[in-house]
């Protein structure tokens, strides 16, 4: 560093003292902004690193947290360095475990020693196209910790340990919520749950649930209309995904039917008889019936009066059928008239039949439960297009499946139901008021 000139030292010293003294303070804070590294060249320095989210940031204390105590770096002036990087992974389809780990500069023996702990070997090999993956290093480029986000609520946390990796699962805590949504069909059963704010799976819960006393292929009516009370779950104040159907209530041709959940996962009604019954009412879902039981039916292709012992479901080549109840299977085979069909015994009384499929995904002596899928609808043998016939028949006579009386339904055990009708009532009020709300908002 050059000295000071001369002419400028004789120019200080002819200054009052206390000038001297300001000049002086002068230098000294001036040279300390020169010698500090600058803000922005701090702030280029960390918008290099790689951006930190909420949940990146508090994992990565808690390792930090880790090293003070298991795996202490000491630098130069022996203060411990737990200097941690955090990167991500974008699955995509074709992505192995394998791929992803060598992308990110890891060895094989990196993955086999992660993959040693069961849970996260397990966890690991689930993911998806979509699905991220965080890898933590130290200032060594050592792989220190992985996390991965299960779902919105549970994270897998693998962490490098003395003995090897370790994993644990860690879980916010989730707030649940009750709403509750009103619909009146005017279209569709469906059209009126999308209307209404409910989601495909809530949807499909609904038919579930009076599946066995509506064949939402045919009974539904406009002006039909549902109540529903259902659970939202939160964590952390946000939305994270919804919970259980807590109660509904259709309204179908004016007759009510009301199901409420109970504690061991079945819906009864308000009385305590289980909704559950040994048939449902339609084996296939959400199609368009073209022809209904009729004894004096006029037969589409010979013309003549035939009688239709069933009914007809009319639906795309492909459809899933469903076992109505549960049974053996007596016959699965092919002839000209039924084309590929289905025979199921259920009990000493009852016998259900499927025709026309287009394929048959069961065998002849196989037992099936409720709502199994044993083949699709198709317009195999005597027909004129695409369609599921289905017959039902009790002691050899063929009944109306739309309007046949099931086996009475199983009931709760007297000691639970007082409890249970309380509930019940709570909840059908809540569904009331639901209704109400809606009616005054038309």
């Amino acid at each position: 560093m050059k000295s000071i000139p001369k002419y400028m030292t004789r120019f200080i010293a002819a200054l009052p003292r206390r000038h001297q003294v300001l000049l002086s303070s002068v230098c000294a804070v001036t040279l300390l902004v020169v010698l500090l590294p600058s803000e922005s060249a701090t702030a280029s320095k960390h918008v290099s690193e790689p951006q930190l989210g909420q949940a990146e940031l508090i994992l990565g204390q808690r390792y930090q947290l880790q090293i003070n105590v298991e795996n202490p770096q000491s630098n130069a002036s022996g203060q411990q360095d737990t200097t941690v990087r955090w990167s991500g992974y974008e699955v995509r389809s074709g992505d192995s475990l394998a791929r992803i780990f060598d992308q990110m500069g890891f060895t094989p023996q990196q993955l086999y020693r992660v993959t040693q702990d069961a849970q996260a070997d397990k966890l690991l090999r689930k993911i998806h196209p979509g699905d991220t993956l965080r890898f933590a290093k130290d200032e060594h480029d050592d792989l220190i910790q992985i996390a991965y986000q299960i779902n919105p609520t549970d994270t897998l946390i693998v962490s490098k340990s003395e003995n090897g990796f370790v994993s644990e699962i860690e879980s916010k805590t989730v707030e649940v919520r009750t709403e509750t949504a009103h619909a009146r069909i005017t279209s569709s059963f469906w059209n009126a749950g999308i209307d209404a704010g409910l989601t495909e799976g809530q949807i499909m819960s609904i038919a579930d649930i009076f599946g066995w006393d509506i064949d939402f292929a045919l009974d539904l009516r406009e002006g039909d209309e549902f109540s529903v009370m259902f659970e939202k779950e939160y964590a952390d104040g946000e939305f994270v995904g919804y919970g259980r159907v807590l109660a509904a209530e259709f309204v179908n041709r004016g007759e009510h039917y009301q199901a409420f959940l109970h504690e061991n996962g079945d819906f009864y009604n308000a009385e305590g008889r289980a909704m559950r019954k040994s048939f449902l009412r339609s084996p296939v879902k959400f199609t368009y019936i073209s022809s209904s039981f009729n004894p004096r039916r006029l037969h589409p292709v010979t013309g003549q009066v035939r009688p239709h012992n069933g009914i007809d479901y009319a639906a795309q080549t492909g459809t899933p059928v469903m076992s109505s109840g549960a049974g053996k299977v007596i016959a699965s085979a092919y002839n000209n008239l039924n084309g590929h069909y289905v025979f199921i015994q259920h009990g000493e009384r009852y016998v259900t039949k499927y025709l026309h499929l287009s394929k048959r995904l069961v065998k002849k002596g196989q037992r099936v439960k409720q709502g199994e899928l044993i083949g699709r609808v198709g317009a195999t043998g005597r027909v004129t297009g695409a369609h599921l016939h289905y017959e039902f028949l009790v002691d050899g006579v063929h009944r109306n499946p739309r309007t046949v009386k099931f086996p009475q339904a199983e009931s709760l055990v007297a000691a639970e139901l007082p409890v249970f009708k309380e509930i019940a009532q709570q909840r059908l009020a809540v569904l009331n008021d639901s209704k109400r709300l809606y009616l005054a908002m038309r």
